[in-house]
């Protein structure tokens, strides 16, 4: 007893057609999306020692740089804001010390 093939083309030619059309439909829409997210540059970027050492390097020293560039704005902002209470009673003698203290440092 032969098994009957449900996809035999003499049977079913429009199913079949119309089931590779959307076979054919979904491999596009998955190279389309391979090409956007780059994969073949991740790819190259993971296989190649030497791209993936100076990447991370230079990602390292934009975060060093970024980070301390960040701490010498708001240490510099904390600074100018603290300088605004000098003249409060209780509060403007601590900062005056605390500034005393700063300046008189070589």
């Amino acid at each position: 007893m032969a098994q009957l093939n449900p996809y035999d083309a003499k049977d079913h030619p429009f199913e079949l057609r119309h089931e590779v059309k959307r076979l054919n439909g979904r491999l596009d829409q998955i190279a389309d999306m391979l090409e956007k997210s780059e994969f073949k540059d991740i790819l190259e970027n993971y296989t190649n020692p030497k791209k993936r050492v100076i990447s991370n390097f230079m990602a390292g020293m934009s975060r060093g740089l970024g980070l301390s560039i960040g701490t010498f704005v708001v240490l510099g902002l904390l600074g100018w804001l603290l300088s605004l209470f000098v003249d409060l009673p209780m509060v403007g003698d601590y900062i005056k010390n605390l500034q005393d203290y700063i300046q008189s440092q070589p």
